[in-house]
């Protein structure tokens, strides 16, 4: 069989030489699989289509969450509410006030869109954010630690996704670790005996993402800030998932809220934008104005400053935040976790009952109880009761359904339990419903 060029391919389909090139290589990759003897004129369009199609997809692509993990790191983590996306679209669109004073009309400050309304949700003096909170905790550490020591407990030395360890930030930070206590108990009188004419700071590290539980003891934040007051060393505090409101008023387990720790004194506290706080990726840092203000001034935050698609996302959610009751039900992280199980419940009846209609053969789709997360590295023991569509097939293993709503139009992603592909409902929107019908009404007619 004889492979068109590269040239023939352009000129036939008046195409780029790179999309050209894409049909040559999907024609030799079939040939050599033995899956085409003969190029004929129809195969060649319908190749060049795909080819075509694949070319102008984008590699980020919209998919669909059931699997019940509400801030998933892999899925792009917390979605964003509509006022965000809408101010996220004029400010990407046209110029924008991003470092301009309208007031003097001279150049001005990118931080002060945020910097208000993070003071006034937190309570703290000053803010500042920059691109993660890897990087908040890396400039606050640099600013007031660098070269002198960091007394932080054996059981707060944390790992969060990507090998982000809290002793290798020190020491690209600059600072000597000193450990203190051990892994299930470190008391006050541990951070003192550590202090030394070197001590620059004292850290403590909220355990997001894992629990100790059992034969245990940790200082609690307010001792920690007495213990800086009483030698004139501050007090920082790395928060990770940064949440904004308080769960255990909702009958969730207790998270502790940035403001909380704001009014136990810390000198300062970071956290994620991306978390719990439902907002874009950002590294938040919230403390004294002192503080703030040499972190402001530090070399490292030109590296690691946020751009304006960013700020205008997190200003919209921060605006939201002002009243609770608005924040979940707008913020769609809150909201999901929030989602009672009988609203839950309904919405698997409706997908199992819609997915019957198909009439697919072999196939049974009911409604199971079953447990969502959090995600994102936080609230590690809260399990959030759920419901599901529990596919189970005689028509093909359960991996290949797995993998066959991979590779749909829009990617849907669930899980394997028990045997059987389980579509949690939790994290799904509105319009995801339709399109999870239309993906099993295409599979009818494949099979």
């Amino acid at each position: 069989m004889r492979i068109p060029s590269v040239n023939e391919i352009k000129q036939k389909f008046s195409c780029s030489t790179l999309l050209a090139r894409k049909v040559v290589e999907k024609v030799r990759e079939l040939y050599r699989k033995g899956e085409l003897s003969e190029l004929t004129e129809d195969q060649l369009s319908r190749l060049f289509e795909q080819a075509k199609r694949e070319h102008e997809t984008p590699h980020l692509r919209r998919i669909i969450n059931a699997t019940g993990v509400v801030v998933h790191t892999n899925l792009g983590r917390a979605p964003l509410p509509d006022s965000a996306l809408d101010h996220i679209y004029n400010i990407g669109k046209y110029y924008s006030n991003l470092e301009f004073d309208l007031d003097r009309g001279f150049r001005g400050s990118r931080y002060v869109h945020v910097q208000e309304l993070l003071c006034e949700i937190t309570g703290a003096e000053d803010a500042l954010v920059v691109n993660n909170n890897a990087g908040a905790v890396l400039i606050t550490l640099n600013t007031l630690a660098k070269g002198k020591e960091v007394v932080v407990s054996r059981g707060e030395l944390v790992e969060i996704g990507g090998s982000f360890r809290i002793p290798d930030v020190m020491e690209w930070a600059g600072c000597i670790l000193r450990e203190v206590g051990t892994t299930n108990k470190t008391r006050l009188s541990d951070y003192e005996k550590a202090i030394n004419e070197n001590t620059a700071l004292l850290l403590k590290v909220h355990k997001s993402n894992y629990a100790i539980v059992g034969f245990t003891e940790e200082v609690r934040t307010e001792e920690l800030v007495a213990l800086g007051k009483r030698y004139s060393i501050p007090v920082m505090e790395d928060l990770g998932s940064g949440c904004l409101i308080d769960f255990s008023e909702y009958g969730l387990m207790k998270e502790p809220t940035v403001q909380e720790v704001v009014q136990a004194g810390v000198e300062v506290a970071t956290f994620s934008g991306d978390k719990l706080l439902g907002g874009p990726q950002a590294g938040i840092i919230v403390g004294k104005r002192e503080i703030i203000q040499a972190i402001r001034k530090n070399p490292l935050n030109r590296a690691l400053r946020i751009d304006k698609l960013t700020l205008a996302g997190l200003e919209m959610v921060l605006r939201i935040y002002r009243e609770e009751e608005r924040a979940i039900k707008e913020v769609p992280t809150l909201a999901m976790i929030l989602k009672s199980p009988s609203e839950l419940k309904k919405s698997a009846t409706k997908l199992s009952r819609n997915l019957k209609k198909l009439g697919l053969q072999g196939f049974e789709f009911e409604i199971a109880r079953t447990v969502g997360r959090t995600g994102g590295g936080a609230l590690p023991l809260l399990e959030l009761p759920s419901y599901a569509v529990k596919v189970k097939t005689e028509r093909t293993t359960v991996d290949e359904l797995k993998a066959y709503l991979r590779k749909f139009d829009v990617p849907i992603i669930a899980r394997i339990e028990d045997d059987a592909l389980y579509l949690d409902v939790r994290c799904l929107f509105p319009e995801d419903f339709p399109l999870i019908v239309k993906a099993f009404e295409r599979l009818k007619e494949s099979l």
